[in-house]
């Protein structure tokens, strides 16, 4: 699963694109719209300014704006930025390996062998799609409804 971290940046960086070439867009403006603690945001706008995705201004009249075109920012780099890892196991990372506790020998493990399977068609989707890609909003399930 994502972790929470990730889910703000991607929600952060999407609502940046939302407003692409229209100005700096203020730091409360993001966490009030995304529903992103303001310390947490502060935090993860700093990382995505490190690396050169977002673009702060200070002043009266300063926040953010992506550092580069929505559709140069691909949402597998946004995940890899801030997980470190595509993989659901720590055995299946490509860059991030582990073996994992109380397992087979990664020779022998089918489950790895699908792990890594998903690792790399997920990888090739999420490396395809960008920000400037729409995203179609599924309805929640029934179940959720109440």
């Amino acid at each position: 699963m994502l972790s929470q971290k990730t889910r703000y940046s991607i929600r952060a960086l999407q609502f940046l694109a939302d407003h692409w070439q229209q100005g700096a867009v203020r730091l409360d403006a993001i966490a009030e719209s995304q529903n992103i603690p303001r310390k947490f945001l502060t935090v993860i706008l700093s990382e995505m300014v490190r690396e050169g995705l977002v673009i702060s201004h200070r002043g009266r009249e300063g926040g953010y704006e992506l550092g580069l075109a929505p559709c140069d920012i691909r949402y597998g780099d946004i995940i890899r930025l801030t997980r470190g890892s595509l993989a659901l196991v720590p055995c299946a990372s490509r860059y991030a390996h582990e073996t994992c506790a109380n397992c087979l020998p990664e020779a022998d493990c089918r489950l790895r062998g699908l792990m890594v399977a998903l690792r790399d068609e997920m990888a090739a989707m999420l490396d395809r799609l960008t920000l400037a890609d729409p995203i179609k909003l599924e309805p929640p399930f029934a179940e959720d409804l109440g």
